[in-house]
């Protein structure tokens, strides 16, 4: 079964959304059958990395809403996400542009590096505020998941994987996904949202038996019929 995910390592529920998914998926009967392959979505194409600007004061400007709501908003998502033990710093959060993130995602997807890397980005910016858009600190994350530096260097200072990037973002485009994390199943169904463990393990069990329906022979009830060679019995 293989199951696709749209993601930006910039969005606090889909790190939320991987580790329901992660919670639900070790419960799965049938986990090491099921294929994961991490989707690219940036949420903000054009954002322009600012390390000089405060992750809140950025959110605040640009939503048009007070230092004070957006403080709100962050310490619910922090309750959220230590509830799945994950720790959100959000006061160290650098705002970054998430494209060469995902290029580096993208590499490490063709390592069969991708879970890996998406799971240590989404920890370099929501929990060490790390600037995922400078280029020595992508590459020290790429070493540091099993990838060559040279490799990774060369890759970083190319374009390559772009195309690959805006070919999951068209994707995305043609399933109507306008927010993610989400989740498709099989190429059949399709999970919006960081959704419950238990939302995702049904899910995956519901796919799962559909699966396994069709691939069970066709059942023939004998009766009176003529064969090929023109006998009938």
């Amino acid at each position: 079964m293989k199951i696709d995910i749209w993601s930006d390592v910039r969005c606090p529920f889909c790190y939320i959304g991987k580790r329901k998914f992660e919670m639900a998926l070790e419960k799965f009967e049938h986990k090491n059958d099921v294929q994961v392959e991490w989707k690219s979505f940036e949420l903000d194409p054009n954002l322009s990395t600012n390390t000089e600007v405060n992750a809140d004061d950025y959110l605040s400007e640009i939503k048009g809403i007070s230092k004070a709501k957006v403080h709100e908003m962050h310490q619910y998502m922090k309750q959220v996400a230590d509830e799945v033990g994950l720790n959100f710093n959000f006061e160290k959060a650098v705002v970054a542009n998430s494209f060469n993130a995902h290029r580096l995602i993208q590499f490490a997807k063709s390592k069969g590096l991708g879970n890996e890397a998406e799971e240590i980005l989404f920890k370099a910016h929501f929990t060490e505020g790390k600037n995922i858009d400078d280029e020595q600190t992508l590459i020290e994350i790429g070493v540091s998941i099993g990838l060559r530096q040279d490799e990774t260097a060369k890759m970083l200072a190319s374009d390559t994987f772009s195309k690959e990037v805006k070919q999951d973002e068209v994707q995305a485009e043609s399933y109507g996904i306008r927010g993610v994390p989400f989740f498709v199943l099989n190429d059949k169904y399709a999970i919006s949202g960081a959704q419950s463990p238990e939302t995702f393990l049904e899910a995956m069990k519901q796919t799962w038996n559909e699966i396994e329906e069709e691939k069970q022979p066709l059942i023939i009830s004998e009766g009176e019929s003529c064969s090929a060679d023109g006998t009938c019995i």
